[in-house]
């Protein structure tokens, strides 16, 4: 049993989307597509993957700007999955005008609102909705324990940690998520973050200078 994970660093801030994949099934899922969702779908035509959900971590203007090409290049429309202490995020086009941009294509509106807890399925593998607010309230992260893997979006990266200064962080509360969500797992657990390279938790725990 494979869980097949694409990482594609995707628009001008290379934020990284996954597409996640039931290697034995097909079945796959989108982990936000921010930017070129066309991209995105193609790679998983090539690749023979049925997408049927995107699962978005938060709704950063970067991470959710790709849905609507996503959704669009695709037969079918697929679940998108969004806790609901974001949807005044995604009302605002991510806060894309922050940054000197007109809005995003964010496709249709979330119809499945994640809550702490809730377990996600792709073919044969589990997923552990696991909330993590600090960079924006309500940001979440997928855990398989399965594979050992976590998509963690924007709380944590390769040596650093989300940002807080934007509307609505909290640096206080990211640090007790980081290290009530995140370093609460065993170290060998990969992290798959919004930028940059994967690490791991064990890695992180010893060499991560916020956490110090």
């Amino acid at each position: 049993m494979e869980l097949k994970i694409v990482q594609m660093p995707l628009g001008m801030i290379m934020t990284n989307a996954y597409l996640v994949a039931d290697a034995s099934s097909g079945k796959a899922v989108v982990i936000d597509p921010g930017a070129e969702g066309a991209r995105v779908v193609s790679e998983a035509e090539r690749q023979g993957l049925q997408i049927e959900a995107i699962w978005l971590t938060h709704a950063h203007f970067d991470h959710i700007g790709g849905v609507g090409e996503v959704v669009a290049g695709l037969s079918h429309k697929p679940v998108i999955a969004l806790h609901p202490e974001d949807k005044w995020l995604w009302e605002a086009d991510g806060g894309a005008r922050l940054f000197g941009m007109e809005g995003v294509d964010k496709g249709p509106e979330p119809d499945l609102w994640l809550e702490a807890g809730q377990t996600l399925q792709i073919g044969a593998f589990s997923f552990e909705v696991r909330l993590a607010p600090g960079h924006t309230p309500g940001h979440v992260m997928f855990y398989c324990q399965q594979a050992k893997v976590l998509f963690c979006g924007d709380v944590i990266f390769q040596g650093s940690i989300g940002r807080t200064d934007l509307p609505r962080g909290s640096y206080q509360l990211l640090l007790e998520s980081i290290h009530q969500q995140v370093l609460t797992l065993p170290d060998e657990t990969r992290l798959m973050n919004g930028h940059g390279p994967e690490t791991t938790v064990g890695r992180e725990r010893v060499y991560n200078p916020f956490l110090s």
